[in-house]
């Protein structure tokens, strides 16, 4: 940005480079679909939904996902050719994900100028649970029918994959070391058909046997707060993740904060005996839990020694790991 211009100004610059028409919006309702998700519930139950909104007077265009990460550039091709600012994104956690991230990953609009519902087909539908949104789909409609909107904090997190530095976006919760491999354990299942709350338990206490402590150190905002062995860790926006955990009990999704949740060095027998307590949040006044607050957040494991990562859900890559915090930055329908 060179000196005496502003953002705006350098926004519609980028824009007129890439030929986008900065004054058409899509007055239609894009509508996202992702057959696959809840194991393959939507593809279900799409219909039923497809006339919900009909009935409603929905003016909508209907796309489907056919992979991993389509919905991210379905989105984003979407919003910057097609002028679309009004998306409904039918999936669980995974499917509200990419589709996050294709909204931040355009230029043709700022993210608050995107208005976003999502209809909760999911397995976990865990970012749900946070507004206690309703099982009916009929309801879930008029939520957003409603257009009541809420402007949430986004988190954005760079990490390794492979040897290559990258990044994601998310709205719910990252979770690192022992519950990122539960996530990827539950994600290889889902591929072969197995999903749903009984599939994480039962990934849960099989990662036992598999999961080792990692030596991290932990700084927030710029200060050394943690140095020693992890068992997992959550950080995030919202409270819940694995199906209606509360890893993140005091989380408050729009007051431009992360909540760190880090259990250090524990026994598989006491993580057993406490499963329970991630139900309702009451695992975090055991001695080995620490939790923070903070902007920003930088994990960095010791050399030789790797923490995974998932977002949202999704496994992706390793530390070391940075964490951004984007207040109030994305427009959500929620009840």
């Amino acid at each position: 940005m060179q000196k005496g211009q502003n953002l705006n100004t350098v926004f519609s610059e980028i824009c007129t480079k890439q030929n986008i028409d900065l004054e058409t919006k899509n007055s239609k309702w894009l509508v996202l679909v992702n057959p696959h998700a809840g194991g393959k519930k939507a593809e279900r139950v799409w219909p039923h939904i497809r006339k919900t909104l009909e009935n409603r007077k929905f003016d909508m265009h209907c796309v489907f996902t056919e992979y991993r990460g389509h919905a991210i550039k379905i989105i984003k091709e979407a919003i910057v050719e097609e002028g679309f600012t009004k998306i409904i994104a039918v999936g669980g956690d995974g499917t509200f994900n990419e589709v996050i991230n294709g909204i931040f990953n355009q230029l043709r609009y700022f993210s608050t100028e995107i208005r976003l519902g999502i209809i909760t087909v999911g397995t976990g539908n865990d970012w749900g649970r946070m507004y206690d949104f309703p099982d009916s789909y009929e309801e879930q409609i008029s939520i957003i029918a409603n257009g009541k909107s809420f402007l949430q904090d986004v988190g954005k997190v760079y990490y390794k994959f492979d040897a290559s530095a990258t990044y994601r976006y998310f709205v719910n919760i990252a979770g690192m070391g022992y519950d990122a491999l539960v996530a990827k354990k539950s994600n290889m299942m889902k591929e072969k058909g197995h999903s749903g709350t009984m599939a994480y338990l039962l990934n849960l206490v099989a990662g036992l046997f598999q999961y080792n402590n990692v030596f991290l150190e932990i700084e927030a905002d710029g200060k050394k707060v943690f140095s020693g062995k992890v068992f997992s860790m959550n950080i995030g926006i919202c409270k819940f993740n694995g199906g209606g955990m509360m890893q993140l009990p005091d989380a408050i999704s729009d007051d431009g904060l992360f909540d760190l949740t880090v259990i250090g060095k524990i026994t598989k027998f006491k993580v057993v005996k406490n499963i329970k307590n991630l139900y309702d949040g009451s695992f975090v006044e055991m001695k080995e839990v620490s939790r923070y607050r903070g902007r920003t957040f930088t994990i960095g494991s010791i050399p030789h020694s790797t923490l995974f990562l998932e977002t949202d859900g999704e496994s992706l890559g390793h530390s070391p790991l940075v964490f951004e915090i984007l207040p109030r930055a994305i427009k959500l329908f929620v009840p």
